[in-house]
């Protein structure tokens, strides 16, 4: 018998959510860091302080001017317009894909097969362009002679790390036909072309020369294995916006290249 009063702890309330739309500035409670929305994805938000050094944090509880909140990624309003494909070109509807042509675009490994896949794969399929992993380039000069190149079967390479000095670069060098375009990306490997932010990181980290590098990464992230820290990163990437424009450059090129 309390004499009517509730001795009952009031309920709490919990933050009120708030879409990490661009431009908001929150801050991240446990460390304090202040900063503008430049990213979100399904799970992390990245800010950018008044310096332009990004961070990237889990969604959930910030402060926005004071108060906390809840932050959630932002819902995109179905659009009325045309769709558009991963690659960010208008999609086709109701098109069957179509028979492969002679051409093809050749890539390093499965992972950039993958990839590819994942953001052109709407467009190779209306283009009816394969793309087949070559597992490595040391052999490319006798794979490109075998593959027979002409002007109805056309032949683009994407490699890795194609920079000056690099082995990649002597190897591409032994390679000239009129009907073979090589194209590079200067990643070490196709992992880093993806964008850090959308996998959650800041950065991709620093792998010691003559380690190897997927090892080093996952084992620096805490990602397990190679093919685990694989799964990860493909499975953010969802559009041409995950990805380095050196790599769009490259893959565009060279879908062009055959289809012309």
């Amino acid at each position: 018998m309390y004499d009517g009063i509730d001795l009952a702890p009031p309920k709490r309330v919990p933050p009120p959510v708030t879409p990490a739309e661009p431009g908001l500035v929150v801050e991240e409670v446990l460390t304090g860091w202040c900063g503008a929305v430049v990213e979100c994805d399904k799970e992390n938000v990245s800010l950018e302080d008044r310096h332009g050094k990004v961070r990237v944090f889990p969604l959930g509880v910030f402060l926005l001017e004071g108060k906390p909140v809840t932050l959630v990624r932002p819902v995109t309003a179905p659009s009325r317009g045309p769709r558009t494909s991963a690659s960010g070109s208008l999609a086709v509807q109701g098109h069957a894909a179509r028979v492969a042509r002679g051409s093809r675009i050749w890539v390093e490994g499965t992972h950039d097969a993958e990839l590819v896949e994942r953001v052109w794969g709407h467009d190779l399929r209306v283009e009816g362009v394969v793309v087949e992993p070559l597992d490595g380039i040391d052999d490319l000069a006798a794979h490109v002679r075998a593959f027979r190149p002409g002007p109805q079967q056309r032949l683009g390479v994407l490699v890795d790390h194609l920079v000056p000095g690099s082995k990649e670069s002597r190897i591409v060098a032994t390679v000239s036909h009129p009907h073979v375009l090589v194209l590079g990306h200067p990643y070490i490997d196709v992992w880093a072309a993806v964008k850090p932010a959308s996998v959650g990181i800041a950065r991709w980290p620093k792998v010691p020369r003559g380690q190897d590098w997927k090892t080093g990464v996952c084992r620096e992230l805490g990602w397990g294995e190679s093919w685990q820290g694989w799964r990860r990163v493909l499975g953010k990437v969802d559009s041409y916006a995950d990805l380095e424009i050196p790599l769009l450059q490259c893959v565009e090129h060279l879908i062009d290249f055959v289809t012309s």
